[in-house]
């Protein structure tokens, strides 16, 4: 009976302690690398691969005379119990290629949304896991397409006007100042034709002109820039309209009813093709959404027709895994500044640099909203990413802190904001390393 009672009791604290403990390990072994990465010191990561505890239990009962003295000979029965405990710690260290794949390798758009739908701030995510965002300059590129045919244009003009007899009137009746001067006024004011417009308005849409902007407090236009841009995401984000979804594009392909049996039709449905006859009834036509890459809007993407997701494509392709492209339109919410563009994301080992230096190095600032982003409510802006406290002495009232250089690092717990980009930046670090496999021979650790 004393055994039962006592083993769900070990078990339970068992559990409890070993799970605080490896938190607190992984907690401080962040902020150790964060110090680490201010001094360009070489950064280092473990992890608790495995816990084995063994529990001994052991009961004992027995009898002895009472202190009764000469009047009686009674018996008192006498109980006891002990319990030991001997854990055993598996400890893997994170490096060679392992470190290489995990830790140098930006993380993928999916990552972005996944921890965007369990209601993160999006300026506090892409702060911490963008290194820049891009964006489209239309203006500037419609500006010097029409520059181009313009001089295009000119150039024609004046071999023709060159070979005319106007030019030679010009020239021998005034001065060669004044005819140089009215020659080049007179092809100053050229417009383009209908048919120019149109090849510039197909160009606009085929390429696009991209200012890139770095979170970097170093760059001080960049960084401007980058902060603006992901507080106009928070406001839209804060007034419920922020879609993060993957554009979904529809394939066809055409081919030949004598090409095609209706076991072959029966198979194309069972593999989510749409299935339809073309005018003639000549020709089956196989239609197939497929998933694109993921795109942040203030507007439903599934409201899109089928030339503005192929406009979309256009701003997007070439896309690779580590970028996340936006979409911010007019007549939306927070379209009073339409922007288009994609951010660039960082690896961990990157991300744990930024903090680090932003320590000393590179100090973050504040920034304030661009004056077209409506008002962003319940949010305090902050300079920093995560804002560590440095001090002589050991804090108190908190368990995130390290001791490294000799003196004590530690977030702010009466910060919420601080409070919630370790906790980003603790589960970055466990989406890095889940799925890392053990190197070589671990290190144990029995007590």
């Amino acid at each position: 009976m004393l055994t039962g009672c006592l083993s769900p009791v070990a078990l339970n604290r068992a559990v409890e302690v070993y799970d605080a403990a490896a938190i607190q390990a992984e907690s401080k072994q962040l902020l150790t690398n964060i110090v680490r990465a201010q001094f360009h010191q070489p950064l280092h990561f473990t992890r608790v691969s495995n816990i084995a505890a063994t529990f001994d239990f052991t009961a004992n009962a027995g009898a002895t005379p009472a202190i009764t003295g000469d009047r009686g000979g009674l018996l008192m029965p006498l109980f006891g119990g002990s319990v030991s405990e001997n854990p055993t710690f598996s400890i893997d260290p994170i490096a060679s290629d392992e470190f290489t794949k995990r830790l140098l390798t930006p993380f993928s758009q999916h990552k972005l949304t996944l921890l965007l739908r369990q209601h993160f701030d999006v300026d506090l995510m892409l702060r911490m896991m963008a290194q820049e965002v891009r964006l489209q300059n239309r203006d500037r590129l419609a500006a010097d397409e029409i520059r181009k045919d313009e001089t295009i244009t000119r150039k024609k003009r004046q071999q023709r006007f060159r070979k005319g007899e106007k030019k030679q009137r010009i020239a021998r009746q005034i001065p060669d100042e004044i005819a140089q001067y009215e020659f080049n006024k007179f092809f100053s004011d050229i417009h383009l034709t209908e048919e120019q417009s149109n090849r510039v308005r197909q160009r606009q849409k085929r390429h696009f002109h991209q200012v890139i902007y770095h979170n970097n407090p170093a760059d001080r236009v960049g960084y401007e820039m980058f902060r603006r841009v992901v507080l106009h995401l928070l406001a839209i984000q804060k007034m419920k309209h922020l879609y993060a979804e993957p554009l979904t594009f529809e394939r066809s392909w055409t081919v030949p009813i004598n090409l095609i049996s209706i076991e072959g039709i029966f198979q194309a449905v069972e593999n989510e093709f749409a299935i339809s006859l073309d005018k003639e009834g000549a020709n089956y036509i196989l239609s197939k959404q497929l998933l694109g890459p993921i795109l942040i809007t203030n507007y439903d993407p599934d409201l899109l027709c089928c030339e503005e997701r192929a406009e979309l494509n256009d701003l997007i392709n070439p896309w690779i895994e580590h970028d996340v492209a936006f979409d911010i339109r007019p007549g939306y919410p927070g379209g009073e500044w339409p922007i288009q563009g994609s951010f660039r994301l960082r690896s961990f080992h990157t991300i744990l640099n930024f903090l680090g230096h932003s320590l000393n190095e590179t100090v973050e600032y504040a920034v304030d909203k661009d004056p077209r982003t409506p008002p962003i409510a319940r949010s305090s802006n902050p300079s920093h990413t995560l804002g560590l406290v440095v001090a002589e002495k050991r804090p108190s009232g908190t368990d995130l802190y390290t001791y490294a250089n000799g003196k004590y690092y530690s977030v702010d717990a009466a910060s919420h904001w601080d409070l919630n980009a370790f906790q980003l930046l603790y589960i970055l670090f466990r989406l890095t390393i889940t799925d890392a496999k053990s190197l070589g021979i671990p290190i144990t650790i029995a007590k």
